[in-house]
């Protein structure tokens, strides 16, 4: 099982069963390539980003990835393995939208910018917040959990502490990227579901009160910075 969020796999994870080389493309041994090809791994990535913002996951192939750069499969598979090593080059890349801020004396804003910054990233690609849980070791994400942490320690978390605050801030920014980006694909659940609470106010009084879920009172983007606020303010100087 992978860790969830900013991730790291568990000792013998999934391995290539053909070749007994680890599973994902960020452990495994990279070959020399020797033969001519116009095709580039920036190439590759940006076109499978392209596919995966038009149609998500199930809707790429290493076919259909090589008929939008022009090329075989068999070319694609000089770079690439599997459709596996595509999502997670692609998810990486998703990483790398990310900017990394100047560290300043405010650790909580320097912490806050980031996580702000990668869910918005993520809503820019809905099919990213489902992927996270993959083995994320891409030098995009590394980079970005590595200048989270730093922002912590600089507030004063060590040892299980920043483990936990880690923890926290990369599962409530997943969840949050992951619940609104299938909303906005989707009809209007949250109306749906606020409808049902008020048609029903006997048997939800404390929902049908607080008005929970109505979009009219608070907005995904106002729940997201106050849930946000809520996290750092908890943690500890």
């Amino acid at each position: 099982m992978t860790e969830t969020g900013f991730g790291r796999p568990e000792a013998g994870g999934p391995t290539d069963r053909s070749s007994g080389e680890p599973g994902s493309i960020w452990l495994r041994a990279q070959t020399p390539r020797t033969r001519r090809t116009p095709l580039t791994l920036e190439r590759i990535v940006d076109a499978a980003v392209t596919l995966l913002d038009r149609h998500g996951t199930a809707g790429v192939t290493i076919r259909r990835l090589a008929d939008l750069l022009g090329v075989t499969s068999t070319a694609l598979y000089w770079h690439v393995k599997t459709k596996e090593d595509v999502l997670d080059l692609a998810l990486d890349h998703i990483f790398g939208e990310v900017p990394l801020p100047d560290a300043t004396d405010d650790w909580r804003n320097d912490a806050r910018t980031l996580i702000r910054d990668w869910r918005a990233a993520m809503l820019r690609h809905p099919w990213a917040p489902s992927l996270i849980g993959r083995p994320m070791l891409g030098p995009n994400v590394l980079a970005r959990t590595e200048y989270l942490q730093s922002a912590l320690l600089r507030g004063g978390l060590t040892d299980l502490r920043l483990a936990v605050t880690t923890r926290m801030l990369a599962n409530y920014v997943i969840g949050a990227a992951l619940t609104e980006a299938t909303w906005r694909q989707t009809a209007d659940p949250p109306a749906q579901a606020r409808e049902h609470v008020t048609a029903n106010p006997a048997a939800y009084p404390t929902l049908n009160a607080s008005g929970h879920l109505d979009a009219a009172r608070w907005s995904d983007d106002d729940l997201f910075e106050r849930g946000l606020d809520a996290i750092l303010a908890t943690t500890p100087p």
